[in-house]
């Protein structure tokens, strides 16, 4: 396990899940689990408000990629290589070039990333399991909204200041004639 580093792969864009499960599989299949630490697709977990409704989406926070801990051997290599749908290598390789015979023959080798990556990922990582989503706003200040849950659903209103912290919005509501600032969760109100 000492010699285990961090690489990472290509994969096609939206197949980061796909491909990365492949690869465990043609891992698990070809007995090479002692090889590998983890197959890693980060992600980060958000909150996200749409027609008043709240929703945990995934983000990914490397689209296009997917990191493996592991100590490289030939036929692991030849798997993320050639053997797994949607992925396409390593992302960074040197190239060597070794002529013998009068033949000259292109070896690609994958280098890892350093430590300090790895560190700065991982404690991402980890960071969004201890905080397991975030808000994703998409209201502005002085933007008309329409409250659709509560005693004040029906009235149109206009966001006068939010506070993501604990998801909510101050609205400003005109009633019989008056302007009333009413404390809202984002689940209350969509836009107008």
């Amino acid at each position: 396990m000492a010699d285990m580093k961090w690489y990472v792969l290509r994969t096609a864009g939206t197949k980061e899940k796909k491909a990365a499960g492949y690869l465990e599989k043609e891992i698990e299949r070809s007995g090479l689990q002692d090889l590998v630490g983890q197959v890693l697709v980060p992600v980060k977990k958000e909150i996200v408000t749409k027609n008043g409704k709240r929703k945990v989406v995934e983000k990914l926070l490397f689209p296009g990629y997917v990191l493996i801990q592991a100590e490289l051997s030939g036929e692991l290599e030849y798997i993320i290589r050639n053997l797994i749908p949607n992925m396409s290598g390593f992302l960074t390789e040197n190239r060597r070039v070794s002529v013998e015979g009068g033949k000259s023959t292109i070896e690609k080798i994958p280098i890892p990333l350093r430590d300090e990556e790895v560190q700065r990922i991982l404690g991402n990582q980890d960071e969004n399991v201890d905080n397991p989503a975030e808000t994703e706003v998409n209201y502005e200040i002085g933007e008309s909204v329409k409250i659709t849950d509560g005693p004040f659903s029906g009235f149109s209103g206009t966001v006068d200041a939010i506070e993501e912290d604990r998801s909510k919005l101050k609205v400003v509501v005109v009633i019989f004639g008056r302007k009333t600032l009413l404390e809202l969760s984002f689940s209350q109100v969509t836009k107008e």
